[in-house]
């Protein structure tokens, strides 16, 4: 008995662990959320993805459109803040001078042909122009309005028309 005890054991303390880790979330790491005075201040996260796939979190100021990173200047504008929860967030390769935006992004897969745009609408096009079998009850309605209006006429000129 001991045995299916400690079995049963285990598999309660499996099911535990599975559990903690499908509730994980995601959270910013600790010290680089945006408070909200400091985001009226012009701060934000900055994300810089390195040559080696990994990631650096940061909190920066933005000067004048700008973020000093390694002592080099990098652009900062409107366009290139993402939000998640309220924290503005700029996604910076460390070799590059530019962060992602979304348009560039966006244009990008448009050029590459992934856009997921343009299928939405070849797919809409495509529902719209599906050949539709046609119902049998239009042409045997055509028929019995056409009948009876032939069986009113011949009555009317058998009756004396009129």
């Amino acid at each position: 008995m001991a045995i299916t005890e400690d079995i049963s054991d285990i598999k309660k303390m499996l099911e535990e662990v599975q559990a903690k880790k499908d509730g994980k979330k995601f959270k910013i790491p600790f010290g680089k959320k945006v408070s909200s005075n400091r985001r009226k201040a012009g701060y934000v996260t900055l994300v810089k993805l390195n040559e080696n796939n990994g990631v650096d979190f940061l909190k920066l100021p933005i000067d004048e459109q700008t973020i000093l990173v390694d002592q080099i200047p990098r652009l900062a504008t409107g366009g290139y803040v993402f939000y998640w929860k309220k924290n503005p967030f700029i996604f910076l390769p460390s070799w590059s001078v530019e962060p992602l935006s979304a348009k560039g992004l966006f244009k990008e897969s448009d050029q590459k042909g992934t856009n997921k745009a343009g299928y939405r609408l070849l797919l809409a096009a495509m529902e719209q122009r599906a050949t539709k079998p046609k119902t049998q009850i239009g042409g045997v309605m055509k028929w019995i309005l056409g009948l009876g209006l032939a069986a009113i006429i011949i009555y009317a000129f058998i009756s004396g028309g009129g």
